[in-house]
């Protein structure tokens, strides 16, 4: 063989052997480009050349940052993303009175005190990992959690425990719902009627203890119900739990002496500071907003809340993994809001989720150690793989684990042109059904 043709040989494998590297961040920005074209420009990014990291707070508060739906291009994607019933949705009604009714019923359900919160996501967690096999097990960490919320969320609004259909029914709905939002699958709108059928029939026939009072309908109940409780909650849930013990899996050593509750609250604050469930927040004005700097925001302007860009800013603007940092790090210190801006509509279970977070992690730690070496990102298209090996046992070792992260970049390779192909195809159908838009012009006549 020449050593020319050596040379194009050696590139050539040279280049397969990297592609699942260089790839797949290629083509995430080649589907924003596309998202773009479609969409057009949307916002101002905060922080930003316009609004600075000082000022990300102050804006993100500011009253005039109230409107969520009406006037962006973008609202047509997340209705679409979120349907049935996304003008129901807690997170997209529009500031007045239909929206503080629906927050006010929110907070009763997840009123719940702190000891029963851990003690019934403790039980369901200990229910859901009895039913994986004996022995080590691999799993993806999202869905293993999928059924333990969706058993939560329903004992909080039915207050009795969920049965096994009912699980099914809420976990096909979550899933088809995130599947459909990280652009990895196409929406399935017959899983997801299932449910507002069933959400319906409770609620008409009485047995349903959380309804809205009139002018709510039944049908906008029902659909309340599933965009709070069973899309937002489960899925938030299920993302932000996948997250924590991905990042224990990929940390082995900060799986041992983790029995300590401060200790946990360590890694849970730390997994959401680097790995925030929001990526990016949009809120519309309702009047122009002046900074401190003079500089006038039009009323009318998509204002683009960016969380891991703030959260990277600040006294722990690295990504690195250390819980500890939090033993001096104070939260007010750093430029931490993993549950928003308590003044522009904060999620409702900032209070509870923390709690119940905590009491999930313990349970599976009590059980099993962790193992995964996959790539960690935000996103977490992949949803966790993870092995589990019972307390005591033998875990995956590295040839298994280097297996494991081989075919997790090749997996990420053929997911990304997945996702710029269904995700391209969502943004068109949204952009040409118009939810939002048409709702609101409707809403006018």
């Amino acid at each position: 063989m020449t050593a020319p043709v050596v040379v194009v040989v050696l590139l050539v494998l040279g280049a397969g052997w990297t592609l699942p590297r260089w790839l797949p961040p290629g083509v995430v920005r080649l589907r924003e480009w596309v998202f773009a074209r479609v969409n057009g420009v949307e916002g101002i990014p905060v922080p930003g050349p316009t609004v600075g990291v000082e000022h990300f707070e102050w804006v993100y508060s500011h009253p005039a940052a109230d409107g969520r739906s009406r006037g962006a291009a973008l609202s047509d994607l997340f209705w679409y993303w979120l349907a049935p019933g996304p003008q129901m949705h807690q997170e997209h009604l529009e500031p007045g009175e239909r929206y503080r009714t629906v927050a006010a019923t929110t907070r009763r359900v997840l009123a719940v005190p702190h000891q029963r919160s851990d003690e019934l996501a403790a039980a369901v967690t200990r229910r859901v990992l009895d039913e994986l096999p004996a022995g080590r097990s691999h799993v993806r960490l999202r869905d293993l959690m999928m059924p333990v919320w969706a058993e939560v969320y329903y004992e909080l609004v039915f207050d009795q425990p969920c049965p096994a259909d009912a699980r099914a029914m809420i976990v096909a709905n979550a899933d088809d719902v995130v599947t459909s939002l990280k652009c990895t699958g196409l929406r399935h709108m017959a899983r997801r009627d299932r449910l507002t059928r069933y959400l319906r029939d409770r609620i008409e026939a009485g047995t349903c203890p959380v309804t809205l009072p009139p002018p709510f309908s039944v049908q906008e109940t029902a659909w309340y119900l599933q965009g709070a409780f069973f899309n937002t909650a489960v899925v938030q849930m299920s993302e932000a739990m996948a997250h924590v013990l991905l990042a224990l899996a990929t940390h082995p050593e900060l799986q041992r002496g983790l029995d300590d509750d401060d200790a946990l609250d360590r890694v849970i604050d730390e997994t959401l500071r680097v790995h925030p469930l929001f990526g990016v927040a949009h809120r519309i004005t309702s009047a122009p907003i002046v900074l401190p700097t003079g500089v006038s925001l039009p009323a009318g302007s998509v204002l683009l809340f960016n969380y891991l860009a703030f959260q990277r800013s600040g006294s722990a603007a690295d990504d690195r993994f250390a819980p500890d940092r939090w033993l001096t790090l104070r939260r007010r210190d750093a430029h931490f809001i993993p549950f928003g801006v308590t003044a522009n509509r904060a999620c409702p279970a900032r209070g509870v989720a923390p709690v119940m977070m905590r009491a999930v992690t313990r349970e599976v730690l009590r059980r099993y150690a962790l193992a995964s070496s996959v790539s960690h990102t935000r996103s977490l298209p992949s949803r966790g793989p993870a092995y589990l090996t019972p307390v005591g046992g033998i875990g995956p070792g590295r040839l298994r684990l280097g297996l494991m992260r081989l075919r997790d970049r090749w997996a990420g390779l053929g997911r990304s042109l997945q996702q710029l192909v269904l995700g391209t195809w969502m943004v068109v159908d949204a952009r040409r059904q118009r939810l939002c838009a048409n709702y609101f012009e409707e809403a006018v006549r």
